[in-house]
């Protein structure tokens, strides 16, 4: 109990650091307003008249909007030569901004759920834990939560309205091509790609049917391999629709970063590092280029393989980290990217003929920086969700960072040694004590652990991990061909 002391300790000393630092540093905020965005300014209608040398008509009766303001419209040429003024992102400019507060409130949860996970691994290492509850997966739960929340909040706009037409088409069938592929993928033998499901499912399988025998219940197993895999499917088709503008949405901002950064050769080969690790962290998971290259030849000139299989498991864990970490740190390069699509908006609107009126060209430019917070949350959403899945995975699969494996296995906890609820412990809840009901808790969770076992956990996360990385490779991928196509018509 002394570890689950340390725990509620260092998540007490975290809600109290929220509190107390939330109002007055903000990390989300931070890489808004003080890593140098610029954002570009609309003409006022004073200076459009002043380049188009139109002259301010006299308002006409009954032409009035809100708070009895004189309605301000005329129509400019679009090929009209306009220099747009920019200025620095501030605080009180995103404020306002849509989905301003989701933002927020995701990444500075995520870099506090993750000081949290990093404080409890430390103690792990020297304490390591038994019987008690990691309080810091709850945490993790929480923030892959609250991730897919906003995912789905951004998502259900696209099927908002009439506008929203092809977005929402967009939307369905990339959902069910994932689901396709979902099912594709889950037929292919675990040789090849070892996602390491049908493990899971025999264990989880075997000791719940165990389980209920104990309980007097008959069963041959809780629900059937086709069942499984088939709500396994659904789930990755829904994922994968959620992060199809995400990918898009990076692929652009990718793009177009090259164009604006072309003479600066580190920060493209970052960038372009950054772009193509997906791919790498997809391949992880097939053994014949991966972990039977890395961990079973023998190269010549060597007596052993480059690394042991555990060493191998910690490598891939770091892998994806060092992958989200590199993303982070170029997330204000590919913001600014974004921000200059009000400038490239107003140079394609130059070649083109014909009138537009000053409130469209001002909500045109204007538009770029309103969502700017929801391009950041599709930037950063996916990225927390592989990270927090991969954190997960190495807790709950019992890996280790130093290349080790655990003392820990399915077969330490065997179902056949459980305890037995006494008869006190089932008396009237009237007659309970704070002792029994915390024995009640502890043998409740030891029924958990004995069925959710270690090798359910590394099946059922590591291809929650993989899947995670695989969507984000796919729409990112489907994202630069798009912009390839149209960039050449």
């Amino acid at each position: 109990m002394a570890l689950l002391g340390a725990q509620l300790v260092i998540t007490l000393v975290m809600v109290s650091i929220i509190q107390k630092l939330s109002p007055h540093f903000s990390f989300a905020r931070w890489l808004l307003c003080s890593t140098g965005l610029t954002r570009f300014l609309y003409p006022t209608d004073q200076e459009l008249r002043n380049i188009s040398g139109i002259q301010k008509e006299k308002p006409k009766k009954g032409k009035h909007t809100e708070n009895g303001k004189v309605a301000d419209v005329f129509q400019i040429p679009r090929n009209l030569d306009i220099t747009l003024e920019n200025a620095k992102v501030s605080p009180l400019d995103v404020v306002h901004l849509k989905f301003y507060s989701d933002y927020i409130w995701l990444l500075d949860f995520s870099i506090y759920t993750a000081l949290v996970y990093t404080l409890t691994e430390i103690y792990n290492s020297w304490y390591p834990i038994k019987d008690e509850i990691n309080l810091s997966i709850l945490w993790c739960t929480l923030v892959v939560g609250f991730a897919f929340k906003v995912l789905i909040t951004l998502w259900v706009q696209y099927f908002k309205g009439e506008e929203s037409i092809g977005e929402r088409s967009t939307c369905i069938v990339t959902g069910f091509a994932y689901l396709l592929v979902a099912m594709m993928i889950l037929i292919i033998d675990e040789n090849t790609l070892e996602i390491g499901l049908e493990k899971a499912y025999t264990s989880f399988n075997h000791s719940a049917s165990i389980f209920l025998e104990k309980q007097g219940l008959s069963s041959t197993g809780p629900a059937s391999k086709i069942i499984v895999k088939f709500f396994l499917a659904v789930w990755c088709g829904f994922l994968g629709s959620l992060f199809t503008f995400p990918g898009l949405r990076v692929s652009k901002m990718h793009w177009d970063a090259l164009r604006y950064y072309k003479n600066r050769k580190i920060l493209t080969l970052l960038a372009n590092m950054s772009y193509a690790s997906p791919l790498l962290l997809v391949s992880l998971w097939f053994k014949p280029i991966s972990r039977d290259y890395l961990t079973i030849r023998i190269f010549s000139g060597m007596t052993e393989p480059l690394m042991t299989p555990a060493a191998f498991e910690s490598a891939r864990l770091i892998a994806i980290i060092a992958v989200v970490l590199l993303k982070l740190a170029l997330m204000p390069l590919y913001l600014q990217s974004y921000l200059n699509l009000a400038n490239q908006r107003l140079e394609i609107q130059k070649k083109e003929a014909g009138r537009i009126s000053n409130i469209e060209l001002q909500k045109k430019i204007a538009a770029v920086f309103y969502y700017l917070c929801v391009v950041a949350i599709q930037y950063i959403a996916p990225l927390i969700m592989c990270l927090f899945f991969t954190l997960m995975y190495k807790t709950l699969g019992g890996y280790t960072w130093e290349g080790l494996y655990k003392t820990i296995n399915s077969e330490e906890c065997p179902i056949d040694e459980s305890p037995v609820i006494s008869s006190t412990i089932l008396s009237d809840d009237s007659e309970k004590t704070v002792a029994q009901s915390a024995q009640e808790l502890q043998l409740a969770f030891s029924s958990l652990k004995q069925i959710f076992t270690v090798d359910v956990f590394r099946g059922v996360m590591g291809f929650a991990t993989w899947w995670s990385c695989f969507s984000l490779f796919a729409t990112t991928s489907m994202g630069m061909v798009y912009q390839s196509y149209f960039s050449n018509i």
